[in-house]
């Protein structure tokens, strides 16, 4: 099995979009500084994952997300993290509203 995953970095509020066959072991690398292009970013959390059964259809996947639309979409996962670990807080709903 092949992963698409997204982390993201608290600290410096960047991301990054990557492919493995092993995820605990990938975000261990990255977290250790062991990944070039991550490793001034640390630490990173997982937020999103899907499976797939080729590496093919996984950096599919991952070339999506470093699209335009596609980072879109990243945007949105990171904002749901964050919300769902209370790192977020929602906007009152008198800010939406305008009252």
């Amino acid at each position: 099995m092949f992963w698409m995953y997204i982390l993201y970095s608290l600290t410096y509020h960047q991301t990054y979009v990557g492919h493995t066959n092993d995820l605990q072991h990938r975000l261990y690398r990255h977290n250790r500084g062991e990944v070039q292009s991550t490793k001034r970013y640390r630490q990173w959390e997982m937020v999103h994952t899907e499976e797939f059964t080729t590496r093919s259809e996984a950096m599919k996947r991952e070339r999506y997300f470093k699209s335009g639309i596609g980072r879109m979409e990243v945007k949105q996962f990171i904002k749901r993290y964050l919300l769902q670990n209370g790192l977020l807080h929602p906007p009152k709903a008198d800010a939406l509203t305008g009252l």
